[in-house]
């Protein structure tokens, strides 16, 4: 299966879903590196694998169906057949969404339902669990749709909140969750292992 990989910093997920495949957990490729930051990280990652890298942002383009026709038109020349959001902090355009209809995953720091929407990102959210007390957060990958953080959850994982836990000291643990479920999540697309209906959804077992 290949993946195109949507990213907007350092790349860590874009990282671990190229570990996994180096170490055969996941059977795919990454045939195409997106990011909307011509400084982003994950561009260096995306060298060092000889893997197809571009810059993709809205302002190149005289209008938004220009924009939008671009992106179908590079997923397509890249044969892409899953999306993976890793750090992407752009909505992804809605015919892109429908093209790709429960074909795009992405992984959100926290469990949703709860914490996530729109300006839901990052430490945002890890200052959100803190204040509101809860003892658990997590990591969820789910499938996207045209809301924020809204689509049907594939895999979760939890960690515990501690007493002393700032926003940095909880975002470390938590991507250490993310890069271990995420593969996983993938995996399960790449092996045809779910189904989908509406907002339901099932994994068969490997």
């Amino acid at each position: 299966m290949n993946i195109a990989v949507f990213a907007s910093g350092r790349g860590s997920n874009f990282q671990a879903i190229l570990n996994a495949i180096d170490n055969g957990v996941l059977p795919a490729r990454v045939s195409l590196l997106v990011s909307n930051k011509a400084e982003a990280g994950a561009f260096e990652i995306a060298r060092k694998h000889n893997i197809a890298a571009i810059h993709l942002s809205q302002h190149q383009f005289p209008s938004e169906d220009a924009y939008v026709g671009n992106m179908l038109d590079l997923l397509d020349r890249h044969s892409v057949e899953l999306i993976a959001l890793a750090g992407y902090l752009k909505r992804v355009p809605t015919p892109v969404v429908r093209k790709f209809r429960n074909k795009i995953l992405n992984v959100h720091p926290a469990l949703l339902p709860l914490f996530g929407g729109a300006g839901m990102y990052g430490r945002h959210v890890h200052e959100a669990v803190i204040t509101s007390g809860v003892k658990v957060s997590g990591a969820s990958v789910h499938v996207v749709d045209e809301e924020y953080d809204r689509g049907p959850i594939v895999l979760q994982k939890t960690v515990d909140v501690l007493e002393n836990d700032t926003p940095e000291s909880l975002a470390e643990r938590v991507l250490k969750v993310e890069h271990e479920i995420y593969p996983l999540a993938l995996k399960a697309f790449a092996e045809d292992r779910i189904t989908i209906k509406g907002s339901k959804i099932w994994i068969q077992p490997s």
